[in-house]
């Protein structure tokens, strides 16, 4: 029997405050395929990765419902034991002064900095220096996150993200206030990720953060799914510029893609 699908949602209908988010949105997504969701700003993206960590929760309807994991009903504590996220939101919230074995500990609390109360013994150590050490970070594990550059403290939350070892990994827009060579090596991350066994699904609306290993693509707009298919038959310069509302001009090299 085949494993349920990391996530199945049906008909969704999610408010943030008097505004409808997303409507009759349904996605599937497997547990062993990488995906890449695409959309401008306003989308929906943004509540769809809360719909997914639980921040936001659907309207109650008729033929309506959500499942991770084949679960209705999470303890979000638990879920995060699954499915580890690195999102903005979190990078923001992130204490200039916690170091980085820190920051990735608390990964075991649902926090983003140990505090008095959290009890940490050796083998959360372990677990933590050994994420740090999976991304070839452990220099970082005695640096505080206001010593590291933002390329750093991103890769530190991805350390964070892996400490449970989860089986999937959420990427909100990875890439952004990131230069150059901090792109690149997150990208570089998230191809190794990916090839390593963990399930991607990137949120973005950069083409150029899709990674040669992501072989679907969704494109949302106006709280829907609009497109969801293969790389190839998605990326697509008639597409993208419906979607995102101007003329736009597609490159493509060693697998990736390149607006301009």
């Amino acid at each position: 029997m085949p494993p349920p699908p990391l996530l199945a949602f049906h008909n969704l209908r999610v408010m943030r405050g008097q505004k409808i988010a997303l409507d009759d949105f349904s996605l599937r997504i497997r547990t062993d395929e990488h995906v890449a969701i695409l959309g401008p700003n306003g989308c929906g993206k943004s509540t769809l990765i809360k719909t997914i960590t639980r921040e936001c929760y659907p309207v109650v309807r008729e033929d309506s419902w959500m499942k991770l994991l084949g679960h209705e009903n999470w303890d979000v504590f638990k879920l995060r034991e699954h499915m580890g996220i690195v999102s903005n939101d979190l990078m923001h919230s992130v204490t200039g002064e916690a170091s980085g074995r820190d920051v990735v500990l608390s990964g075991f609390f649902s926090s983003t900095a140990i505090w008095p109360n959290h009890k940490v013994g050796p083998e959360k150590v372990s677990l933590a220096d050994a994420a740090l050490a999976g991304l070839k970070i452990e220099h970082l594990a005695d640096r505080r996150v206001c010593e590291m550059s933002s390329g750093e403290a991103r890769r530190v939350l991805i350390a964070r993200a892996l400490v449970h070892r989860p089986t999937a990994l959420l990427f909100d827009e990875p890439c952004n206030s990131l230069d150059l060579s901090a792109q690149q090596s997150l990208r570089q991350t998230m191809r190794a990720l990916a090839n390593s066994g963990t399930a991607i699904i990137l949120v973005t609306h950069e083409l150029a953060d899709i990674v040669p290993e992501i072989c679907r693509v969704v494109l949302m707009n106006h709280g829907r799914v609009v497109a969801d298919g293969s790389k190839e038959e998605i990326l697509q310069v008639e597409r993208l510029a419906e979607l995102f509302g101007v003329e736009v001009q597609m490159a493509r090299r060693d697998g990736h893609y390149y607006l301009s």
